[in-house]
């Protein structure tokens, strides 16, 4: 199986468990990965046989931007059962990273990996 990725995709939000985080905006980093099949793609040249990374990125936006999230973890399982069910990929994986967060850590953050990653022929 191929893969499709979007590396240092980067949205400002607001996400944090204390109450003066949820006032302000922080800057979140993304990778994501995404399984497809691009062979069709890759004989047709059409954005349609493929994942349009485009759409990918602003599914991500859409998410993130839309409300306030608390935890990392929340936030990160949303996005991969959207992008799982709005682009019909078998297997997502998901870096999470909010830069500053602990005094001293350059980043923090977390990977998730969700689905089935199969061997392609």
């Amino acid at each position: 199986m191929d893969r499709i990725y979007l590396r240092d995709l980067e949205i400002d939000a607001v996400v944090g468990v204390y109450d003066w985080e949820q006032r302000i905006q922080r800057r979140l980093r993304f990778d994501i990965e995404l399984a497809a099949d691009t062979r069709i793609a890759a004989y047709s040249g059409e954005i349609g046989d493929t994942v349009d990374y485009e759409a990918v990125a602003n599914a991500v936006r859409a998410i993130v931007t839309r409300e306030p999230h608390a935890l990392l973890e929340s936030l990160a399982e949303e996005i991969a059962e959207t992008l799982m069910a709005q682009f019909g990929t078998p297997w997502v994986r998901i870096k999470l990273g909010k830069p500053g967060a602990v005094p001293g850590v350059r980043e923090v953050g977390i990977e998730i990996e969700r689905g089935t990653l199969a061997t392609s022929d």
